[in-house]
């Protein structure tokens, strides 16, 4: 379990200093570009170091390491919780980016800040691991070291299913996320932890489970056994498609492009109650005098 202990290290020594990194940027740059930029670049440095870690631990641990697939589920529950938690908004994902664009909750300038912070990061992060992988301080790494010219496309099925598959994982992180945009976090990070664990012990046998177009790309569009386009429909096309799904179905139109509700119809939550004619009460003087009744007020012949 040494190896193992050393990924732990790894881990924890990641997020700090992205934390680090995160609490730097905030001192010296303006709000605005420590949301768009900073935030978002030290969020996908810390999201794909540690994914490309456990992937290593899931492709070398079973039979390499002896520890099955319940450490690594367990690891991947800990570590997106820990990434949540300490990410600071952070989405770090290309389709939550653009979803919120669609929502008019940013601008074009600012989404387009922040997939150019999120690619940048990832790249980052690719590198910093593979730099990491080549020093060989565990067997894992001296193993991954010989095999990682030679990777294989996480696809194992057919381009439609899989492409299918990764849109329904992001259909279903997409709807939570819009459910749980104003809860409280004690609530929403394991919410979204345990249904990213779920989801990736479940299609990650078919397609790898990312459903985020920034991180296959960095793990899996350089492997054979796959074209470019298929990645882009399986990896990018399907996540994206999942996210406007979700979105219309959460929302019934897509603010963006346009207002008008297309699924739901808009009825006000207060119901506006009837004016009830009372009964005339005994000794009430009545407002109208009838045709030809004279006032009290007019003087007597």
């Amino acid at each position: 379990m040494a190896g193992l202990n050393v990924s732990i290290v790894f881990f924890f020594l990641v997020v700090g200093l992205c934390q680090v990194l995160r609490r730097l940027s905030k001192r010296l740059l303006s709000p605005g570009a420590y949301e768009c930029l900073a935030r978002e670049l030290a969020g996908s440095v810390q999201l794909c170091t540690s994914c490309l870690e456990l992937r290593m631990l899931m492709d070398i641990g079973p039979w390499g390491g002896g520890f099955g697939a319940d450490v690594v589920m367990t690891l991947l529950f800990l570590l997106f919780t820990l990434h949540a938690a300490s990410s600071d908004g952070a989405s770090a994902n290309p389709t939550v980016s653009l979803q919120e664009f669609l929502l008019l909750e940013s601008n074009l300038s600012t989404t387009a800040a922040k997939l150019l912070a999120q690619a940048v990061g990832t790249g980052t992060g690719w590198a910093a691991t593979r730099l990491y992988w080549s020093w060989e301080l565990t067997d894992f790494h001296f193993i991954q070291n010989l095999i990682a010219s030679e990777c294989s496309s996480s696809i194992h099925t057919s381009l439609h299913h899989a492409a299918l598959l990764e849109g329904t994982c992001s259909f279903l992180l997409h709807l939570l996320l819009l459910k749980l945009r104003q809860s409280h976090p004690l609530y929403r990070v394991p919410a979204l932890a345990g249904t990213v664990t779920f989801l990736t012990y479940t299609a990650g046998p078919f397609t790898g489970a990312f459903f985020n177009p920034a991180l296959a790309t960095a793990t899996t569009f350089h492997c054979s056994g796959n074209s470019f386009w298929d990645y882009i429909q399986v990896y990018w096309l399907g996540p994206l498609a999942g996210m406007l799904v979700a979105l219309l179905l959460y929302q019934g139109n897509i603010p963006r492009l346009f207002q008008k509700n297309l699924l739901y119809s808009q009825k006000s939550k207060y119901k506006i109650p009837k004016a009830r004619v009372g009964a005339p009460v005994e000794g009430d003087e009545p407002r109208h005098k009838r045709k030809g009744e004279k006032s009290s007020s007019e003087p007597r012949a």
